[in-house]
Parts: structure tokens; sequence; C-alpha cells
């Protein structure tokens, strides 16, 4: 599949979401006395569910504040068919029942998108989690939100600069990179 998006047979996405949750994200710091910083409080939520190209470096997301579903992932299927045409698609993604429901299988046949399941518990085999790891360290790590309004708007921002940062582009394309290493044989060394 990484050969047919590199050279143009197919577009590849890497699709999670993320749930961020306002509050206070903490960042590392060594310090001789103890620093107290300012946090918001509240169960409030705001959801993305993304699809990364790392081939175009490019971002599609849906976005809410209520819960991420089938519904949902019906929702960024129609948004990728639209925007890539009536070319090639592959999506990698977790194992989630939501993703795997009958709704989401047959939506994804009739618009001829190709889903391709991870196996369970291997996160580190979708691209995606990298992204939103980079998300929290630039845009939440350390950093104080009044209100849900302001920490929902630091996550889109962050967001939007993706598809249109060179900057971001570039330290993007050093982190998210497409060489993953297979292991033919594991061997259990004897202690």
């Amino acid at each position: 599949m990484i050969q047919e998006a590199r050279s143009g047979d197919t577009r590849l996405f890497f699709m999670d979401a993320a749930h961020f949750v306002y509050g206070s994200f903490q960042g590392y710091l060594w310090s001789f006395e103890r620093i107290f910083i300012k946090t918001g409080s509240g169960r409030q939520r705001f959801n993305v569910l993304g699809a990364y190209d790392p081939i175009t470096q490019e971002l599609v997301t849906v976005e809410n504040e209520d819960i991420v579903n089938s519904k949902t992932i019906c929702k960024i299927l129609h948004k990728l068919r639209y925007k890539c045409g009536p070319g090639r698609i592959s999506i990698v993604l977790d194992n989630a029942k939501y993703q795997r429901c009958d709704l989401v299988m047959k939506r994804a046949k009739r618009l001829g998108i190709e889903l391709v399941f991870l196996p369970s518990y291997s996160p580190n085999l979708n691209l995606i989690e990298r992204y939103w790891k980079y998300v929290k360290k630039n845009c939440l790590n350390s950093k104080y939100h009044p209100d849900f309004k302001a920490f929902k708007s630091s996550v889109i921002n962050c967001l939007r600069q993706t598809n249109v940062s060179i900057e971001v582009r570039a330290e993007l394309s050093t982190l998210l990179t497409l060489n993953f290493q297979i292991f033919k044989e594991s061997q259990l060394l004897a202690a």
C-alpha cells in the first residue's frame, strides 16, 4: 500500500480519533521549587476524528463536542471521497467496534474505499497516533486556557496549521515517516 501511495496509484490515510478533555496537560520541568500552574477544569471534551495522508502531508478532520461513533466515521469517509475524487483510497485504522460495524463497512464499500484494520493493541502502527502526540505537545502541554472556548480554539489552530504552514510540514515530515520495522521471527533470550 505504501508503494502504491508513493507512486500515486492510491491515496493512503491513517485514521483515528483524539479526545481532548479540557484541563491540564502537563509538560516536563526540572525545578528546585514547586511550581503551580493555573489550569482549567471541567469535563468538556473536544473530539477530533482525523485522517492523515503522509505522502501529501494533508490532514482531513471531523470535529465535535459530542461523541465519535460509526456516523462520525461515515461522515469522514464521505469527506475523503469528495476531497480525493474518483481515485483509489485506502485507510489504515484501529480495530474499534464502531469502525468495523456493518454501517461503516457498507458505506466504505459503496464509496469504493478500502479499510485496512490493524491488529488489536498496536497503536504504534497507526501513524496518526504520532500526530496526536505532536498536537498535545505543541498546543496543550504546559499551557493555560482560561475557558473551553480558548482550549478548543488552540486545538483547532494547531490542526489548521498542518495543511498550511511550511514550518509545521517540515517538522511533521521527520515525525510522521513511513518507516516501519518488520520482524520475521521473534526470539526470546534465555536469562
